[in-house]
């Protein structure tokens, strides 16, 4: 818990930067470059940020190639650099997700989820994402899959909306309805 919030500070502040200088969108694209190398453990990008054994100065100067190859300016390089010498750099694959959570919520982007139980054509799909789009007012990145266990229809999921149209729903709820008969 305390990670989520200590990262959603850094968040903030990087967004706020990143909306002065016009460049969050290209902060967030470095971030998550930065924190998809930081997360494989193959890479040891982790390993060499975090490690107490290493020199501070090595860490920098490791967290300043990494920023570099990024495309990160001189303002995220310097937040980047923060992180490491607060040793706070483990958060900063929430502050990626963080970032990008607070522009897609500034340009009224959400996620939406859609479970069915066959796969759906594109043409159905985008007058599903349109009909979405049009209860929540806002434009909607949406994920499909499959699963059989629905029996027939469909379950759509934005944020706390459920809109769950499966016949297995269907079904249990005449299960219900005929208990609470007998």
């Amino acid at each position: 818990m305390k990670q989520i919030i200590l990262a959603k500070r850094y968040a903030r502040a990087i967004f706020a930067l990143g909306k002065e200088h016009g460049t969050v969108d290209v902060y967030a694209q470095a971030l998550k470059a930065i924190a998809d190398l930081f997360v494989n453990p193959d890479l040891g990008v982790a390993d060499a940020l975090t490690n107490p054994l290493y020199p501070l100065e090595v860490r920098l100067k490791v967290m300043a190639g990494i920023a570099e190859s990024a495309g990160a300016d001189s303002l995220l390089g310097a937040f980047l650099h923060l992180l490491v010498e607060k040793k706070r750099v483990s958060v900063l694959p929430e502050v990626a997700d963080q970032v990008r959570e607070m522009m897609e919520r500034e340009e009224n982007i959400s996620h939406g989820w859609v479970t069915s139980a066959v796969k759906l054509d594109k043409a159905l799909l985008a007058k599903i994402r349109a009909t979405l789009e049009k209860i929540t007012g806002n434009k909607i990145l949406l994920e499909t899959q499959v699963d059989p266990s629905i029996i027939g229809g469909m379950v759509a999921r934005v944020g706390d909306l459920v809109l769950d149209g499966s016949i297995r729903t269907q079904l249990n709820g005449l299960k219900e309805s005929i208990k609470g008969r007998e």
